[in-house]
């Protein structure tokens, strides 16, 4: 089996977490001059363990092996959210290549912009597998400024730079290292986390329309408040959803938006961003089924009517059964003792590369479950292990 250079492989990582360096974690929103710095560092990367090294118009990173297949994909992102952690993406870019450099038949890739700061999100990974359109980019702006993207592409250098497509056929499939972005593993004293399947998120806006009248002139009795409307809903979604959720499902009140949103005023709209997850449809599709009748509920008794409509509804992406084999197997060799399978809460570039060849991650521990904070990090040891972790399935994987 393979022996991956923990030294060097660490010592990539932190190399890489000097560019747009925040405190202890890293600022490198997508297609800024430090994310395409480390771009371009990664490239030099990539040319060093003997890929071919390629960004295309979207942005991804590519690292072509120049050698006989079977080929696999490794990769995630390196962007970063804002004022965010080091590890969270970069960990899967820099596994990809440490399992190159140790000499492992693998591709490289760092998709773009799996951190959603443009609208739609996961850019490189759905422009790859061909499911971002032209028209998609041309509607879509920052969320962080408003910026259209066709103009962060050209201020990046992107424009006109083609976008490259998976080849099919080339890779057995796609394996994907990450941080776990919360608690499980470390509470458990586990080290290695064996992904079983990647949530769907489905989202929603709800909106209400009231009354915008005077704060003190207008009687409870008479006042139409969108605001309070807004809360009552969220709290018997609350409860409810307690009732018919799966185990490890999670809702979560994103943005609550108060028009005119003064003090003295009551709102007379108001519009909230809300979200559901969990790995199993039928479980979505009840949780949908209560959040719709619990809007109807709300219409039935309140003053402020609800409207509610569907801004995105992913597809859950259940991990390949041989390669979670080959990772466990791995793990088990590599780590006896300390490992599980669990669900992954979070979204990944992998559940939509798994929508065109087999696909599955490993999960890092994440000390005291922080992500997307600057604090973010991981023992040197733990991410050291997981690595060879990947590197020793992979060539199981490759040999079955």
């Amino acid at each position: 089996m393979p022996r991956i250079d923990a030294e060097r492989f660490l010592r990539d990582l932190n190399e890489l977490r000097k560019i747009g360096a925040y405190r202890t974690g890293v600022h490198r929103p997508t297609y800024s001059p430090q994310d395409m710095e480390s771009r371009r560092w990664l490239m030099e990367r990539l040319a060093e363990c003997g890929l071919e090294p390629s960004i295309d118009g979207i942005g991804n990173v590519y690292g072509r092996h120049k050698g006989p297949g079977p080929h696999l994909l490794v990769g995630s992102h390196i962007e970063s959210q804002n004022q965010a952690g080091w590890l969270d993406g970069a960990l899967g870019v820099m596994t990809g290549v440490a399992l190159a450099r140790a000499g492992l038949p693998v591709d490289v890739c760092a998709f773009a912009d799996e951190e959603g700061h443009f609208e739609g999100g996961f850019l490189g990974s759905r422009s790859i597998i061909g499911e971002l359109s032209e028209d998609d980019i041309d509607r879509s702006r920052s969320r962080n400024d408003g910026q259209p993207l066709r103009d962060a592409l050209a201020a990046a250098g992107l424009a006109g730079k083609p976008r490259m497509q998976l080849e099919p056929g080339r890779h057995k499939g796609f394996f994907e290292m990450h941080i776990e972005q919360g608690t499980q593993l470390e509470s458990k004293g586990l080290r290695v986390g064996v992904v079983t399947g990647i949530v769907a998120i489905w989202q929603w806006l709800i909106h209400f329309d009231g009354q915008q009248d005077h704060a003190g002139g207008t009687t409870m009795a008479e006042r139409k408040d969108a605001g309070l409307s807004a809360v009552r809903l969220l709290a018997a979604i609350d409860q409810e959803f307690h009732r018919v959720c799966g185990e490890r499902s999670t809702w979560t009140t994103g943005r609550i938006s108060l028009d005119p949103g003064a003090p003295s005023i009551i709102p007379g709209s108001a519009e909230v961003l809300f979200q559901f997850r969990d790995v199993s449809v039928p479980i979505l599709e009840r949780m949908e089924a209560t959040l719709r009748a619990l809007v109807q509920e709300s219409n039935r008794r309140e003053k402020c009517p609800a409207t509610l409509s569907q801004k995105s509804r992913a597809t859950p992406a259940i991990c390949d059964a041989a390669m979670m084999l080959a990772l466990e197997a791995a793990a088990e060799a590599e780590a006896p003792g300390v490992w599980t399978r669990m669900p992954s809460g979070a979204g990944h570039d992998a559940q939509y590369i798994a929508k065109r060849m087999p696909a599955a991650m490993l999960f890092t521990p994440s000390i005291g479950g922080i992500s997307h904070h600057w604090a973010e990090d991981t023992k040197e040891e733990d991410l050291a292990l997981c690595c060879q972790v990947l590197g020793t399935a992979a060539e199981k994987f490759l040999a079955s």
